[in-house]
């Protein structure tokens, strides 16, 4: 199983990123899908979840209202469309898979099997 992230970067206060998670080795539609952030010093965090069919979507309060989590099952691609960023955004960003994820455990790290290696995303005041 194979998970990458791609679309980070260095972005400006206020501006608009998408990234994207393009996965291989797996049956993409059966997995539910996460994404995780970590900022530097700091513990890895749940930002959003999405089912394996997209009828069920969490995110982090922070983030609510500026990130869109989507899927393209036909793709295998998990998406984040994150707007309105601002300089506390600024974090390794990481996509995770599991074949079942608890509503109750989906920002949890040990809730998910596979793990991608991250894209940076860097927002300046």
């Amino acid at each position: 199983v194979q998970l990458v992230e791609s679309g980070g970067g260095l972005v400006q206060a206020g501006d608009f990123l998408t990234l994207s998670c393009t996965a291989s080795g797996l049956n993409f539609g059966d997995y539910a899908m996460g994404w995780f952030r970590q900022a530097a010093g700091q513990e890895r965090d749940g930002v959003s979840c999405i089912s394996h069919n997209g009828a069920v979507i969490s995110y982090k309060s922070a983030v609510k209202g500026r990130f869109n989590t989507t899927r393209d099952n036909a793709k295998s691609t998990l998406y984040l469309q994150m707007d309105s960023l601002t300089p506390e955004d600024t974090a390794m960003y990481y996509c995770a898979a599991d074949a079942w994820v608890a509503p109750s455990r989906w920002a949890d790290v040990s809730a998910y099997m596979y793990w991608g290696q991250g894209t940076q995303v860097t927002v300046s005041s």
